[in-house]
């Protein structure tokens, strides 16, 4: 099992360098794989209640959170960490132009040594994608070609690509991923048009909210589709987020027979000390 954390949004911690930093380094020092940040471009005051990983629909922060740019974040931590692998969870990919994100994730994965994954989701903030001009009820057929676009774009030179949300002729972008294949995409999402999209496209698949219990049903749809696109299944890793608490070696135990390669340790609600003992607990019980 791979362990990674991530910062308590309900804190401000991701906007704040001087926790940030602490976190990263004590993740790195104890031998956790990743850090994940996640990402609202905007948060638009009485927007509709769509979230799904809350009983009411709320996204269960004040709308004044902070929510610094993933990337930018993921950039900072990048200088002060030696193998801590960086990521998102989720990017909301419908919000980007693929083009333009080639060519910032590309640096970024150069920059770091090729430490860089990426998680996508298609976005649920209907208000947040009309401030941005993205049209809502397209946003997963504008997903997938953007992970196509990323993928042509790092992996070809020239590279031409003709879709229906984007084209070009004869494209050079460089620098390319250090990473072979180029960055890692995983696709994160609780439905079954995200566990097709994670066979269909991805490198892994990351279930936001959902319980070990119905685990096996999402995951059985991936490596279906990932069959049926000639993938193999057995090379798309899992990841699940828990709680940074509630994180016992029975639990692992039970996610790893569920076939999870990876969890991601929420700190939400948590100061620095709390979570540094928490982390060294997990590193000590797993022989990090």
């Amino acid at each position: 099992m791979k362990f990674a954390v991530a910062p308590p949004y309900d804190r401000g911690a991701p906007a704040d360098p001087r926790f940030m930093t602490e976190l990263a380094e004590t993740a790195d020092r104890l031998g956790f794989e990743s850090l994940y940040l996640s990402e609202h471009i905007v948060v638009v005051s009485d927007y509709e209640r769509l979230h799904h990983y809350t009983p009411d629909g709320d996204i269960g922060l004040p709308d004044d959170t902070p929510f610094p740019d993933p990337l930018a974040v993921l950039g900072h931590v990048a200088a002060r960490t030696e193998r801590l692998r960086l990521a998102t969870s989720v990017l909301i990919l419908p919000e980007h132009h693929p083009v333009q994100l080639a060519k910032r994730l590309a640096t970024m994965d150069v920059l770091s040594g090729g430490r860089l994954r990426i998680g996508v989701g298609v976005g649920w903030m209907r208000e947040e994608m009309a401030a941005l001009g993205v049209d809502y009820s397209s946003r997963g057929r504008r997903t997938d070609e953007a992970i196509r676009v990323l993928r042509t774009l790092w992996g070809t030179d020239p590279s031409d690509f003709a879709g229906e949300f984007f084209a070009f002729r004869g494209a050079r972008c460089f620098p390319k991923p250090v990473q072979p294949g180029g960055v890692p995409i995983h696709v994160g999402g609780h439905s079954e048009a995200a566990a097709r999209r994670a066979g269909r496209l991805g490198d892994g698949f990351h279930p936001l909210g959902v319980d070990l219990s119905v685990l096996p049903e999402l995951t059985g749809v991936v490596r279906r589709h990932a069959t049926l696109a000639g993938r193999d299944p057995d090379a798309i890793e899992v990841t699940l987020t828990v709680s940074l608490t509630a994180t016992d070696p029975a639990f692992v135990r039970r996610a790893t027979a569920a076939g999870v390669d990876r969890l991601v340790l929420s700190c939400r609600s948590l100061g620095l000390p709390e979570i540094r003992a928490e982390m060294e607990r997990i590193a000590i019980e797993h022989g990090l």
